[in-house]
């Protein structure tokens, strides 16, 4: 299991939402470009970039700044937020962005979705899946986290394995930003039931104890956004989740990014 920084974007800058939510934003005094390269150095091999308000508005709204971000080093990146049409899909693999990843439209037209997986290929695509437990059973919520909908998240992993799915990311919501650890069930279940996907966990990671614990679940990746920023992840001693690690960081990522 790798750890993934996660860099969001708001009106060009970094910030983090506190459960989805734009009335609970904390701006971050850091250059977004400057930040991909410092996770870069640190041994990171891939990027999470949301464009929130791409997000928000259901168009990309932060390109000239996720350019910057692909330009400053050769991290690779998957972004998302915002892609919504085959244009825009398009526009950001030409750009250089490794994979894309589709939230709420894969939950309302997965047609759509599975259209982009045959013309893109599997490798290029990441189903973004937000969850609430409901009766223990994770559904998958759409628009931000405001909409519930019918489906759980395994009724809509189900509909996409026959189109060869391979990425999967999973927030359980109620932890994203919450610092309280992430939902250890949750990903050893989805990991147990679909042993073929690439399990991208997100949401609650506060330190090295949480990786650890994420790795038992076989999830592949970590997402982490906020305990980078603030510290309370530090880079040193996360080689083990770092694949290009080479000389550890001495300071937490913002030092060095501003």
């Amino acid at each position: 299991m790798e750890l993934i920084p996660a860099i969001d974007l708001n009106d060009g800058r970094v910030v983090r939402l506190y459960q989805g939510r734009f009335d609970e934003v904390t701006h971050y005094p850091v250059s977004p470009a400057a930040l991909a390269k410092r996770y870069r150095e640190a041994g990171a091999r891939w990027l999470h970039v949301v464009d929130l308000d791409g997000a928000r508005h259901g168009r990309p709204a932060n390109t000239d700044t996720i350019a910057a971000i692909l330009q400053a080093s050769d991290i690779q990146v998957q972004v998302g937020g915002g892609l919504r049409s085959l244009e825009a899909v398009e526009a950001q693999l030409a750009a250089g962005a490794a994979r894309i990843v589709v939230g709420s439209l894969a939950v309302r037209d997965p047609a759509i979705v599975k259209d982009w997986l045959a013309r893109f290929g599997p490798e290029r695509i990441v189903l973004a899946l937000d969850v609430r437990q409901v009766d223990a059973v994770p559904m998958t919520l759409t628009h931000g986290w405001t909409e519930a909908s019918s489906a759980s998240l395994w009724e809509v992993i189900d509909g996409f394995m026959p189109d060869g799915l391979q990425h999967v990311l999973c927030t359980d919501v109620e932890l994203d930003g919450a610092m309280q650890g992430p939902n250890l069930g949750l990903y050893r279940e989805c990991c147990q039931r679909y042993p073929s996907l690439a399990v991208q966990a997100s949401g609650g990671v506060r330190h090295a104890e949480d990786l650890a614990a994420l790795a038992s679940t076989g999830a592949t990746g970590a997402i982490s956004g906020r305990a980078l920023l603030e510290g309370a992840l530090a880079l040193e001693g996360l080689e083990a989740y770092l694949p290009d690690h080479t000389a550890a960081p001495s300071t937490s990522p913002g030092a060095h990014a501003c």
